[in-house]
């Protein structure tokens, strides 16, 4: 399976980003009122400059208390983004992002964000591939292929 097919599962409605000069309340409203677990964050149309999940935010919030809030993005975002690519096999993305402990990957498609999957996207993509492994199998060995 590639990334692809799963991108074409998900609803269509684009990806949400936020800038780099909007604040960590900004973020964790956008998070809560979404319920997503990160943030690209794109000062420009179409590019990666960073990403924010909702554990960079707990996280600074442990450090810091609650004044962290005010800072913008930036402050907290991490700016060495990995990405995929749409033609990249799930067991490879699945692979990186349990090599990198992350869990939300921008998907590139000539230098443009298309989209973002999750290891939830990934997992829900591989065992959907497993599964009709599986049944392709039993369908062979029954004698129905």
């Amino acid at each position: 399976m590639l990334v692809k097919n799963i991108l074409d599962q998900k609803p269509i409605g684009g990806v949400l980003t936020i800038k780099s000069t909007n604040s960590l309340m900004d973020a964790a409203r956008i998070l809560s009122e979404k319920r997503i677990g990160a943030l690209i964050v794109s000062d420009s149309e179409g590019s990666v400059d960073g990403i924010l999940s909702e554990r960079d935010i707990v996280r600074e919030l442990g450090r810091s208390g609650t004044a962290c809030m005010t800072e913008n993005v930036a402050s907290i975002m991490t700016d060495t983004v990995i990405a995929c690519h749409p033609t990249d096999n799930v067991m490879s993305v699945m692979g990186k992002m349990t090599d990198g402990r992350f869990r939300h990957m921008p998907v590139l498609d000539e230098g443009k964000l298309v989209g973002v999957v999750s290891i939830g996207d990934v997992v829900k993509g591989r065992i959907g591939e497993i599964e009709s492994e599986n049944s392709a199998l039993a369908d062979m060995i029954a004698g129905n292929a």
